[in-house]
């Protein structure tokens, strides 16, 4: 009896229309040649990724003859390096991938190297790999299949059919800590590959045709994205690597103006100010002789003095009086700090909400409570956190203090007060462990999704340089 599994025994002329669904290349003219092993396929840029044990390679192709503008990012793992002989004798050492070749409804595996054809008029040729013994041929004919269309690739299907290939993503940090360590877990565990950067031995080549950013005496390959885990020392130059990443066109998860608002506590202040987002009575000045006007302005003791470069709950005093206040404040003054002061939310009772926002969605929350006798909550400081329902207004406000600042990842801190949520502040650095052992969810997952969805490869489309 028959194999009813085994494909139908298709007919190709010398030329063919076929698809390569799992590059994501819906429509490609081939040209079959008997007299070559194995498929080659047009490819440039190419680039080795990934660990040693499960080597990578991604590549763009320019799937329409003529067409350089129109350009389609792809990736796959390598099946092996091969030499091979082109037709003018001329030898070459190619990578190999597998991929899903597509004809008539019709699908198996094939093997594929990667070359420059662009002197070639097909981008890709079918070698006899690829023929197996389903296929029969009639050398004096072309399309004897199905023929396809190259107005695909101006159709919105095409986001559709992209495939979720793997990427090249950096994470800027210093520290090997639970959030650097669970960012490459779980990259790893989805098939990207993730690369921890010291953000200080990054430097940079800065011009107008080729910028660049290198790190450790080489330039940096092409990442698909950079999640910027900045610490506050380092803010200035870890925004100038981000600006770098950026002139460059990678997508960043936190865009550096974002950073470097988010980290002055003034500067944040009246972004969400602008933005409408509540937040504590907060007053600054710079002189001593409107110290008595700066806690007015706040209102009455006990207040809250803050650093503006405070991290984790350090440089923040709370003044029980409004003589303390004037002592903190002269004290600050005396050191050549700048401050702010605030309003002391005494019905949040030493609490605050933390609400986990990735690319615009509150996707988790917890409540932190201060260690007993300490106003502060910050889990540094010995403080605890479990999961919290919030209210829609919360979520609302936690979600317009994100977005004020341009943040796709953000750890946005607000306190409940009587008269509604009072954000306290907006990190762009947020550490992962206590969310997520709080609310036990894959914070770092919901993370990934959103760079996925954001960077996904689609037909991109080159400016021609004008004439």
């Amino acid at each position: 009896m028959a194999d009813s599994s085994a494909p139908e025994t298709l007919q190709f002329g010398w030329e063919e229309w076929i698809s390569l669904p799992d590059l994501g290349v819906p429509a490609l003219r081939a040209k079959v040649d008997t007299g070559a092993r194995t498929s080659a396929l047009h490819a440039f840029d190419i680039e080795t990724f990934g660990s040693a044990a499960k080597p990578k390679v991604r590549f763009t192709v320019h799937p329409i003859p003529g067409r350089d503008d129109l350009v389609i990012p792809c990736s796959a793992p390598i099946v092996d390096r091969r030499e091979v002989s082109s037709s003018n004798g001329e030898k070459e050492l190619r990578f190999v991938i597998e991929s899903t070749m597509e004809v008539a409804g019709q699908s198996w595996p094939i093997e594929i190297t990667l070359t420059n054809r662009s002197s070639m008029t097909s981008r890709m040729l079918l070698g006899r790999q690829a023929m197996k013994d389903h296929i029969s041929i009639a050398a004096t004919d072309r399309f004897l299949q199905p023929e396809l269309n190259y107005d695909v690739y101006h159709t919105k299907r095409m986001r559709e059919v992209q495939p979720n290939r793997a990427l090249r993503i950096a994470v800027l940090s210093r520290e090997d800590n639970y959030s650097t360590r669970r960012l490459v877990e779980e990259g790893e565990k989805r098939g990207h590959a993730v690369e921890v950067i010291n953000t200080t031995r990054c430097y940079m080549t800065i011009n107008t045709l080729a910028p660049e950013v290198h790190y450790d005496g080489k330039r940096l390959p092409r990442y698909d994205a950079v999640i910027p885990r900045i610490g506050a020392s380092i803010t200035a130059y870890g925004a100038a690597v981000i600006r770098q990443f950026e002139t460059i066109g990678t997508y960043c998860v936190n865009p550096s103006a974002g950073i470097t608002a988010s980290r002055d506590k003034l500067y944040a202040h009246q972004i969400m100010a602008r933005a409408k987002v509540g937040m504590p009575n907060t007053a600054f000045a710079a002189s001593p002789q409107d110290t008595g006007n700066l806690i007015g302005l706040v209102g009455t003791a006990p207040l809250i003095v803050k650093l503006l470069e405070s991290t984790q709950g350090k440089g923040v005093v709370l003044a029980e009086t409004k003589k303390a206040a004037e002592s903190v404040i002269d004290a600050f003054r005396g050191l050549k700090a700048n401050f702010l002061v605030q309003d002391f939310v005494k019905e949040a009772a030493g609490e605050d909400i933390r609400c986990l926002v990735i690319g615009g969605k509150v996707v988790a929350s917890m409540k932190r409570t201060g260690a007993e006798g300490d106003f502060r909550s910050n889990l540094h400081r010995g403080g605890s956190a479990k999961a919290v329902r919030i209210t829609k207004t919360e979520r609302e406000t936690a979600l317009r203090a994100a977005k004020s600042f341009g943040l796709g990842l953000a750890g946005v801190d607000l306190l409940r007060a009587e008269a509604g949520p009072k954000v306290l502040e907006v990190n762009s650095s947020p550490g992962m462990e206590g969310i997520e052992t709080s609310t036990g969810k894959n914070i770092v997952g919901m993370l990934y999704e959103d760079i996925e969805a954001r960077v996904r490869p689609t037909p991109i489309r080159r400016r021609k340089a004008a004439k």
